[in-house]
This record gives C-alpha cells, sequence and structure tokens, in this order.
C-alpha cells in the first residue's frame, strides 16, 4: 500500500513538472515559416498562444497571424497565454494581430532583445509582468482600449524613454514601470484614478510628472528614488497619499498643492506630505501648522526641510521623535508646549539657524 500510494504521488509530482512543457494543442508555421504554439480557448473555437516547448525559443522577428487554419477549420488568434514567450532573449521584434484581446501574465517577461513592440486596439488587458525586465524596449504602444496595467507590466524596462498612458485606463498596477531608469517622461491620462504601489519606483531619470485631477490614491513609494524629480504638482482629487510615496526623490524642490484639494490645503500640505517624503525640501512651506489631531511627531518627520523657518506644534502632541528636525537649517523658532513629555535623539540636531528653544517643564527625557 505504501508503494502505491508513493507511486501515485510521483506520478502527480511529475506531471506537475511537466506541464509546462507539455501544454499546447496545435503548433502551426505561420507566413515566415516561424512555428507557433497554441492551445484552444473558448470551447475551442479560439486559439491562445502559448509557450514554444520545441527546446528552441523564439527568436528574431515573429509575426503572430490574425487567424489560423488547422485541419481545415479556420480559428481567430485572441490571446497571448501566460509566459507564452517567457525569456526569449532572442526575440528582437513580435506583431500582435488586431484580433488579440488580453496579453497574459509574464508573457514576455525576460525577452531582453525586445526593442518595440505594438499593441493593437484590441487588446483590452496588460497581464501582471508582462513585459517584466525587458531590458531592451525602447518604447511601447498602449492603446485606447487598455482599461488597466497589470503589476509590474513594465518594471525593469530600463531602456524605456517615454511613456504614454492613455484616457482609458483606469488603474496603473504596483511597480508598473518600476526601475524604468531611462524613463524621461511620463504622461498620465485623465482617468486614472489609483497610481499603484512603487509604480513609477526608481525612474530616476524622469524628471516631471504631471497627475490629472482624475487621481484620488497615490500608494506607497509611488515615486520613490525618483533623484530626477524636480517638481510635483498634487491635484484637488487626491485624497490619499501613501507612505514613502515621494521618499528618496533628493532632487524634488517643490510640491505644489492644488487650492481646492480640502485635505492637502495649504494649511496643513506641507505637514502631510512631508510625513511621505521626509527627506524633501518643500517650497512655500516655510510656516508650518501641525493639526491638533497630531499626538506625535515621528522620527525623521522633517529630516532635511530646510526651506523649513518657523513651527508650532499643537497641545495634543506628547512626544518628538529621534532626529524629527534633524539639519532643518532654516528653522528659527519652534514653541514646544506643555504636554511634550520626551524629545528624541538628534531631535534638532544641525538646526544651525535656531538662536533659542524654551523645553517646558512637562518634559521628562
Amino acid at each position: 500500500m505504501k508503494h502505491l500510494k508513493l507511486t501515485f504521488l510521483l506520478a502527480v509530482l511529475m506531471s506537475m513538472v511537466g506541464a509546462r512543457a507539455s501544454a499546447h494543442d496545435i503548433a502551426v508555421a505561420n507566413d515566415d515559416e516561424v512555428i507557433i504554439f497554441y492551445d484552444y480557448v473558448n470551447n475551442g473555437t479560439e486559439l491562445m498562444v502559448t509557450y514554444n516547448n520545441s527546446g528552441e525559443n523564439y527568436s528574431g522577428a515573429v509575426n503572430i497571424p490574425k487567424e489560423v487554419t488547422y485541419n481545415s477549420t479556420t480559428y481567430s488568434v485572441t490571446s497571448i497565454g501566460d509566459e507564452a514567450f517567457y525569456d526569449c532573449s532572442g526575440l528582437t521584434s513580435v506583431t500582435i494581430p488586431n484580433s488579440v484581446t488580453s496579453i497574459g501574465d509574464k508573457a514576455f517577461w525576460y525577452c531582453t532583445g525586445l526593442t518595440s513592440v505594438s499593441i493593437p486596439n484590441s487588446v483590452t488587458s496588460i497581464g501582471d509582468k508582462a513585459f517584466y525586465d525587458c531590458s531592451g524596449l525602447t518604447s511601447v504602444t498602449i492603446p485606447n482600449s487598455i482599461t488597466s496595467i497589470g503589476n509590474s507590466a513594465f518594471s525593469g524596462c530600463s531602456s524605456l524613454t517615454s511613456v504614454t498612458i492613455p484616457n482609458s485606463v483606469t488603474s496603473i498596477g504596483n511597480f508598473a514601470f518600476s526601475g524604468c531608469s531611462g524613463l524621461t517622461s511620463v504622461s498620465i491620462g485623465n482617468s486614472v484614478t489609483s497610481i499603484g504601489t512603487a509604480a513609477f519606483s526608481k525612474c530616476s531619470s524622469l524628471t516631471s510628472i504631471t497627475i490629472p485631477n482624475s487621481v484620488t490614491t497615490i500608494g506607497d513609494e509611488a515615486f520613490y528614488n525618483c533623484s530626477g524629480l524636480t517638481s510635483v504638482t498634487i491635484p484637488n482629487s487626491v485624497t490619499s497619499i501613501g507612505s514613502g510615496a515621494f521618499a528618496g526623490c533628493s532632487g524634488l524642490t517643490s510640491i505644489t498643492v492644488e487650492s481646492g484639494n480640502t485635505v492637502y490645503d495649504s494649511r496643513n500640505n506641507c505637514n502631510a506630505i512631508i510625513e511621505t517624503a521626509s527627506n524633501v525640501l518643500i517650497a512655500g512651506c516655510q510656516n508650518t501648522i501641525i493639526p491638533n489631531s497630531v499626538t506625535i511627531i515621528a522620527d525623521y518627520a522633517f529630516y532635511d526641510c530646510s526651506g523649513l523657518t518657523s513651527i508650532i506644534i499643537p497641545n495634543s502632541v506628547t512626544s518628538i521623535g529621534n532626529s524629527a528636525f534633524y539639519d532643518c537649517s532654516g528653522l528659527t523658532s519652534i514653541i514646544i508646549p506643555n504636554s511634550v513629555t520626551s524629545i528624541g535623539n538628534s531631535a534638532f540636531y544641525d538646526c544651525s539657524g535656531l538662536t533659542s528653544i524654551i523645553i517646558p517643564n512637562s518634559v521628562t527625557s
């Protein structure tokens, strides 16, 4: 009995291991005599491009046909499946017909030789990691038919220089363009409502970004380490800015909040945004009022805000964290209320413009 169970388990494991290597229904040569592998979909009425299991990866230019005739039956090619061109480093270009409606997860993952791709208007979705680490990709056209860009869809496309996200797109996935270090400009369509976590992180060549009024949410670390970014305007539609959204943006000198934004208004925007980008100089925020809802000023909350000249801390605050005002060289005055009981290490370190400070009796450490 034990032997039978072991044999059955091995059979299951072998089938799982070999699932990808044997998964295709038909293989048909296109007009260029390139054999393309397909699976039947939609109850056998259509075809999906699948992984080439011949032992030889796709290479050069591959033209995916709109239709395939097999055994006297003609099928439409409607999708590019998950991992269809996975790790085809020799693939230089691909033509996608306008019969295709979806590009699967990891469809072109690690196609490092791929330099350009034109996505037709028939495609409505780009899967997660679809073009992940296509480091040779210099341009991509995203059509108006696309409604969402998957997580890490273009992550690591370091040669990509510009991207236009059409008005049809409503969400930009997590890490969608993360690590696109050659990206210098991004145009975001007016229908995008959310920018995902780390969506543009480490896009070090990105110098400017226009966030449209449709956006309500900017995710955690959305623009993390975009060291070339110099200015950002937060539109009045934005109600949520994630942790570290602009952290590491060492070239950022100004953040402008539109006057109609009731969440990050002129009274609170500096405090709110500095919490997400604590090492950023915020132009025009020389006088900061912290609202009464704040009880703790966190570690590094205003670190290196050299443009900050004065700050009023409300009676609701009980503690000032470590290095909270570290290197605020422009700070000339601060009032610490009687509610504060502790001031952290290096809280006012290198505040060279601060000439006097009154520490209340409530402070015990």
